[in-house]
């Protein structure tokens, strides 16, 4: 058994929980908050049989998206900020970053 961990764009989310759903994936979503852009994320625990990680990698595949995005950057925490002229900057955005965690010991009550 593995514990998949993924997190994903709020744009995608939807569209993901709908689409493990409909394959018979059962997951637990958690609101997170992305460290670079500080935007938020949805983090997706799936708890799944290690025959059926190639399928639920495909659903995630298919629902996050990347995409391009404009975003200022945030002033830096130190220094002077006189001299700090933040300028739009294209960054990507969306995917899903996954990680596949084997899971010693599941129990369900």
């Amino acid at each position: 058994m593995k514990l998949v961990v993924a997190v994903v764009q709020d744009k995608d989310s939807n569209r993901l929980s709908n689409a493990l759903i409909k394959e018979g994936f059962r997951a637990t979503k958690l609101a997170s908050t992305g460290g670079f852009l500080r935007a938020g994320n949805t983090t997706f625990m799936i708890g799944i049989e290690d025959e059926r990680i190639s399928e639920v990698m495909q659903v995630i595949k298919a629902n996050c998206k990347i995409r391009e995005q404009m975003v200022t950057p945030v002033s830096p925490m130190g220094g002077t900020t006189d001299s700090y002229i933040p300028f739009p900057v294209e960054v990507q955005v969306g995917g899903a970053a996954v990680f596949v965690l084997p899971v010693e010991r599941f129990e369900h009550f």
